[in-house]
């Protein structure tokens, strides 16, 4: 296991790590570079840190400066954030993925003088809302040349100015790393505002580093572990759990090429481990299944009954009672079965992490069947963001685990989720009452998640609460289940259940459109559109006769009377759906009224 050196700011967790491993030719990152992985050492790492901390040094970014980085996940996304935290300034860290408009907010709201932008995208959109961001005076891009415009810097050229800064002021960094303390502001992670406006978290070096600590505590990374890394950075999760916590345990770090990539490359990286969300394992079983359904009946068989084979071998292996029989039924299916599904994701995957939204529990138990093992956490931003976790050792499906180390959790009268510790937010940027809203007067950090804590400690989360249903006749229900078990389907790639208030449900859903394709091959209509299919009689009838068997589980109550068939994606860039993968319901449901009417009025 890694040991982790002590450390009170971000700033002494890099020195740290560089006097361990920067005389060393440890690898740290990993990023693909002309069709190839290449490979990032402590010490060149170091050098990039130092020569952009500098460089922004001689542009004049000062201790408490707000700048702004929107980038995908890359190196130098990590090289500008520690480079800002050498000089005290504060990391605004914006999604790329962000409609124009959003962005402008962010900049207008956190004061932000510098923007660094990776790609000519986003740097288009900072060019086109400059005039409207009074404190905007730098745009600082990864492009290898300049521009003519005053305002734009590239990366390469800020690094010279920094070489030249360090000649004449040697002691510079040194002095300004002294300068900071746990309780000063290292970055501004803007909520998604699923509900409303994004706010902007603070969240101090204190806040980070407790949870780091506790991270570590209860993730068990090895000084041998290969994160892969796709979920975006700008998130607090992937910066914590992929970013923080891993260096910190001199985990290295490889970068995705995309999120469409992420099967190809876990081939090709063979990680220990991997940070994700519950999408990743509904897509990995949808194949499964697909191709279980479409193969000879006899290996249709065989998968089956080895994932029967997988589950009961797991579930006697935790009572201690396996018996000869399971023991040798399970080595013959994890040869002729399992071994073929793990060499998919690189086969050396120790363990999954998954968080951002509810894991089934239904998906943990047969991924645990074919040896492949999710370890489910619950965070949100406002804590930095880690609650709770499950342990290698100590895991129940369909639970977020225990909490982490000195954070408290309760429950309130209401069944909302509370938490306390020193991982709880300083607050939201120039927004008391917001703050006031969701911090009680004791501390507790009101979450917005229902839940319960079960007899052995571990916490279970059963919805938002705002997300709770209350139907005409009465019944409460909880959303997030009924959608999961949709999502399993491999037609279905996004589902939206509408019903609140209302008589019965009906659902929105944005179907896989390879398999709308398929399906819509295998009844004739091969040369159809993608938006005649979606509105295709024969269609509707296929995808009801799949969810009337997926239905046969929920109560009467909890099944969908009518649903509409999109014939196209929910996306961020129209602010459907979250960075983060959450949909927005209140903008979907206002969005597609017309279409939600019309399936309630033919229900009537």
């Amino acid at each position: 296991m890694s040991t982790l050196v002590n450390f009170v700011t971000l700033v002494e967790m890099y020195d740290r790590l560089m006097e361990r491993f920067s005389r060393t030719d440890r690898c740290v990152l990993r990023y693909k570079s002309g069709g190839k992985y290449k490979t990032m050492a402590f010490a060149e790492l170091d050098e990039h840190v130092t020569s952009v901390a500098a460089g922004l040094a001689a542009v004049g970014v000062h201790r408490g400066d707000r700048i702004a980085l929107i980038s995908e996940n890359r190196p130098e996304w990590i090289i500008t954030d520690f480079a800002l935290m050498h000089l005290g300034a504060i990391n605004v860290s914006i999604f790329p993925t962000l409609a124009q408009k959003q962005i402008q907010f962010i900049l207008q709201n956190a004061g932000v003088t510098v923007a660094i932008v990776s790609n000519l995208l986003s740097m288009k959109k900072l060019l086109q809302i400059r005039d409207g961001i009074p404190s905007l005076r730098m745009i600082i891009h990864f492009f290898e040349n300049d521009s003519s415009d005053p305002m734009l810097l590239s990366l390469q050229t800020l690094k010279t100015k920094g070489q030249a800064f360090l000649r004449e002021h040697p002691d510079y960094l040194r002095d300004e790393k002294a300068k900071v303390s746990p309780d000063d502001l290292l970055t501004l992670i803007y909520t998604s505002g699923t509900t409303g406006t994004p706010r902007g978290v603070e969240l101090t070096h204190r806040n980070l580093v407790s949870n780091i600590s506790a991270s570590a505590d209860s993730i068990p990374f090895s000084d041998g572990d290969s994160v892969l890394s796709f979920l975006p950075l700008c998130h607090s999760y992937e910066r914590m759990a992929g970013y923080y916590a891993a260096m910190a345990c001199g985990v290295n770090i490889a970068y995705a090429e995309s999120v469409d990539t992420v099967f190809e490359n876990l081939v090709e990286i063979r990680p220990t481990v991997v940070t994700t969300v519950p999408r990743l394992f509904e897509r990995m079983y949808q194949r499964l299944m697909r191709r279980a359904e479409e193969s000879a009946p006899w290996r249709r068989a065989l998968f089956y009954r080895s994932v029967e084979v997988g589950k009961r071998y797991h579930a006697a292996r935790k009572s201690g009672k396996i018996d000869l029989l399971t023991s040798l039924q399970y080595r013959l299916a994890d040869k002729l079965v399992f071994q073929k599904i793990r060499k998919r994701t690189g086969e050396n995957v120790r363990f999954f992490i998954s968080g951002g939204a509810p894991l089934s529990r239904d998906l943990g138990i047969f991924f645990e069947a074919v040896g492949i093992l999710i370890l489910e956490g619950y965070g949100m931003t406002e804590a930095s963001p880690v609650i709770s976790f499950n342990r290698l050792d100590r895991y129940k499906f369909g639970t977020v685990g225990l909490p982490i180390p000195n954070v408290q959790v309760k429950i309130s009268y209401d069944n909302e989720i509370l938490v306390k510790g020193p991982n709880v937010m300083r607050g939201y940027w120039g927004d008391q009452a917001a703050t006031r809203e969701v911090i009680d007067g004791e501390g507790w950090l009101h979450t917005g998640d229902i839940g319960f804590i079960d007899q052995d400690g571990f916490l279970v989360i059963t919805d938002r609460k705002k997300h709770l249903f209350v139907t005409s006749g009465g019944k409460n229900i909880a959303p997030q289940h009924i959608e999961s078990l949709f999502l399993r389907n491999y037609l279905i790639d996004q589902f939206i259940l509408i019903g609140d208030g209302r008589k019965y449900l009906t659902a929105i859903i944005v179907p896989n459109f390879e398999g709308l394709r398929q399906v819509g091959s295998g009844m004739g209509l091969a040369a159809t559109t993608i938006e005649e299919l979606a509105r295709h009689q024969k269609i509707y009838e296929h995808y009801e006769r799949e969810m009337n068997k997926m239905q046969k589980e929920l109560a009467s109550y909890e099944r969908i009377r009518k649903f509409a068939i999109l014939d196209h994606p929910l996306t961020i860039e129209e602010g459907e759906i979250t960075p983060a993968q959450k949909v927005k319901r209140k903008i979907i449901e206002e969005r597609y009224k017309a279409i939600i009417e019309k399936m309630y009025s033919e229900l009537d």
